[in-house]
């Protein structure tokens, strides 16, 4: 591969996963919940069952304070609740509310919509190797948002 190849493949890449961040927040906010793309990227660390801040801010590649400050963001729209630490005395356990696992079940309904058009171009086997090669290459992500 040469570099402008390299440099191509990479442009693709990011401008695919740009688009599908975009797609699937639109779609949340469609569906009536107040969102943007950083929440969905804080709910794939705190499903199923929640996380630290500090955790939190390791998944997210943000500081501790960052974290917190989503942390209490999420809180306040009620998408997140703080609960005591099942392991430590000190540390507050951070889970999803309902209202947080509705705006996880938009945001899947969402990502449904978003590839469609990758369907329609490529047809639905193509889109489930494209998948699968993909989850080869960066087979547990981490998911991080661009702030």
């Amino acid at each position: 591969m040469e570099n402008s190849e390299a440099i191509a493949l990479t442009a693709a890449l990011l401008a695919a996963a740009g688009d599908l961040t975009k797609r699937i927040n639109d779609g949340v906010v469609a569906r009536g919940f107040e969102a943007r793309p950083a929440y969905g990227f804080a709910f794939a660390r705190l499903a199923p069952d929640g996380a630290t801040a500090t955790e939190l801010a390791a998944h997210l590649g943000v500081t501790k304070q960052a974290a917190s400050q989503l942390v209490d963001e999420l809180v306040r729209k009620g998408y997140a609740e703080r609960r005591p630490h099942p392991g430590d005395a000190r540390a507050r356990l951070v889970v999803l509310s309902a209202s947080g696992w509705a705006c996880a079940r938009a945001a899947e309904e969402a990502a449904l919509e978003a590839v469609q058009p990758w369907v329609k171009v490529l047809g639905e086997g193509e889109v489930r190797v494209l998948c699968d090669r993909l989850r080869r290459i960066a087979p547990y992500g981490p998911l991080r948002p661009t702030w």
